[in-house]
């Protein structure tokens, strides 16, 4: 697939960010305003799927109350970690921010509680994966464009959302499927941008969940305080401001922990970077490591955090009677969809097929993990309530 020519740039770019296209699947003409990664956050932006992660959360159900945070927050939040990153370390902040707010758009309804349930479901014809699930939508899924099916996303956008999480050893069957057609090289890492963008996802994560976990009185402020790396940053907001009130206390600890891991990462990164020594954006693909990570420390500190969260959040006994509830409300759903697919709308029906077979598995699957969390319940009120109609 031929490269297009190299776009000017506002800013120089390192040399092994990514700074040409190998392009997209099916051809179309260059932007005359927009870079091809401009384009592919615009269309991202735009469709059914990103708009649908305002409501799907991460850990409470959306009801729960309108400052948790939901898969869409949390994508814009990464989003923009990940172009403080890019800019830092002279990459391309348009492709990191596309593959930021692109991440979660094959998250399943009611967060990795939706994830297991159709991992579960799907076990004896296939598995769950929703990385996997994410490239599935933006390349198959989303029907927005009269002359493809997708977004038809650049090849880079494509291959940092399979490759989110390293090389791909086992890729599943759509994977196996797409990469047939074109080619994300899946043995290989991804683009330093897609690097950024995945440990951009990390600090996110884990630092929202410590304020929502607080705001929602799973744990106290001055148990997150035990930690290191919170405990270092809550210090230094009092210090710098003795009077602070207290319900600022946790949102400044969260920024400085934020800075604090973004520091981190662009001081190892740029370390691994000048051991490798890279010339072009390809050599860091090859490279029998990732170039974008966390310090020795930092890799410690948070993983202390990711145990409290993992202890005093994900397992509180609110969370799994949630978790519980909505696994049940999945499963049941999937069960009743693919043993009668023709309670499907219209166009799934047509996919699925017959009752009970490998194609009604998949097209059900794809169809809940489309749904969000409102329209789950929904679903699973219709299906199973004889006082509630289709």
């Amino acid at each position: 697939m031929p490269s297009t020519p190299e776009r000017p740039q506002s800013r120089p770019l390192a040399p092994w960010a990514v700074s040409t296209t190998r392009g997209r699947l099916y051809p179309e003409p260059e932007d005359p305003t927009r870079s091809p990664w401009q384009r592919d956050r615009d269309r991202i932006i735009h469709s059914r799927a990103f708009r649908r992660l305002q409501y799907k959360t991460q850990v409470f159900v959306f009801h729960e109350g309108d400052h948790f945070r939901t898969r869409l927050t949390h994508s814009i939040e990464v989003a923009q970690i990940a172009r403080s990153l890019a800019r830092r370390m002279m990459l391309d902040e348009d492709l990191a921010e596309a593959l930021a707010l692109a991440h979660d758009v094959g998250h399943p309804p009611f967060g990795h509680a939706g994830e297991e349930a159709l991992d579960t479901a799907m076990r004896p014809k296939g598995r769950f994966d929703h990385n996997a699930q994410s490239l599935k939508q933006v390349t198959l899924l989303e029907r927005r464009y009269a002359a493809f099916d997708g977004l038809n996303l650049t090849w880079e956008t494509l291959e940092g959302l399979a490759k989110h999480n390293g090389p791909v050893r086992r890729p599943g069957a759509y994977l196996v499927q797409y990469n047939a057609l074109h080619d994300l090289e899946l043995s290989t890492h991804a683009s330093v941008e897609a690097q950024v963008a995945a440990l951009a996802d990390d600090i996110a994560y884990n630092n929202h969940d410590l304020e929502d976990g607080i705001r929602a009185g799973l744990f106290r402020l001055e148990e997150v305080a035990e930690l290191s790396l919170p405990g270092r940053a809550l210090a230094r907001a009092r210090a710098a401001h003795p009077d602070m009130p207290a319900g600022r206390a946790a949102p400044e600890m969260v920024r400085r922990v934020i800075s604090e891991m973004v520091d981190d990462v662009a001081v190892e990164s740029e370390r691994r970077l000048a051991v490798l020594a890279p010339r072009s954006a390809q050599d860091v693909r090859m490279a029998s490591q990732p170039v974008v990570a966390f310090s020795e420390g930092m890799t410690k500190d948070n993983a202390d955090v990711r145990a409290f969260l993992r202890e005093r959040m994900y397992r509180h006994f609110r969370v799994n009677r949630a978790t519980q509830k909505s696994k049940r409300a999945l499963q049941i759903v999937f069960q009743l969809l693919h043993g009668g697919p023709q309670m499907l709308p219209d166009e799934w029906r047509a996919r699925a097929g017959d009752a009970g077979t490998p194609q009604a598995a998949e097209t059900v699957c794809d169809y809940i993990a489309g749904m969000t969390d409102r329209f789950a319940l929904e679903e699973y009120r219709r299906l199973t309530d004889p006082h509630v109609g289709g």
